[in-house]
């Protein structure tokens, strides 16, 4: 059964295809996808393809993707979890992307805390890296607001549009006795 996660102001949930139109608002959103390093959407077959890997990625142990939506109001806003989930070396990546219209308002950063929380005591991690684009200003500060410790920059690590981007590689590690 898919975990469901709450927080103050959010419900963490499975992505349905339900969801594609949602998911297509915003993976097709030039501002959404500036610093995600995939070319936007240009139509919903796309995201009804992305909601199917996502229930693969959680079907096949790959990762974990919640969708995120704001209680009492049906509709994601964004989507955020866990990639490249290594189980034997307790470790996974957390990527993440947020509607502009709901951009400055702290709902990334309260999903977040909630899924580190379940990483560390559900899925037995003890590494989450992140990758972010040097550029990304607002993901920059959200992770080290979070306890995320810069590990360095990666050269021409991700390519969108025909250009190479530096970024910046994050880790957070689990305390001993959390």
């Amino acid at each position: 059964m898919f975990p469901k996660i709450e927080t103050e102001r959010l419900v963490l949930r499975e992505i349905t295809q339900e969801d594609s139109e949602s998911i297509f608002a915003c993976f097709s959103n030039d501002e959404a996808m500036r610093y995600y390093g995939q070319e936007v959407f240009e139509n919903i077959e796309q995201a009804e393809k992305l909601v199917s890997f996502f229930a693969d990625c959680y079907r096949e142990n790959r990762g974990i993707r919640w969708g995120i939506e704001r209680k009492g109001k049906p509709g994601l806003i964004g989507t955020m979890g866990f990639n490249a989930w290594s189980p034997k070396h307790q470790r996974a990546e957390i990527g993440y992307e947020i509607h502009p219209e709901h951009w400055r308002k702290g709902y990334a950063t309260e999903a977040a805390a909630s899924i580190l929380t379940y990483g560390f005591e559900f899925m037995n991690l003890a590494r989450i890296g992140a990758i972010v684009f040097t550029e990304n200003d607002g993901s920059n500060e959200m992770l080290i607001k979070l306890g995320f410790q810069k590990e360095g920059v990666l050269r021409n690590y991700m390519v969108q549009s025909g250009v190479s981007h530096h970024t910046h590689m994050y880790s957070i590690l689990k305390m001993r006795g959390r």
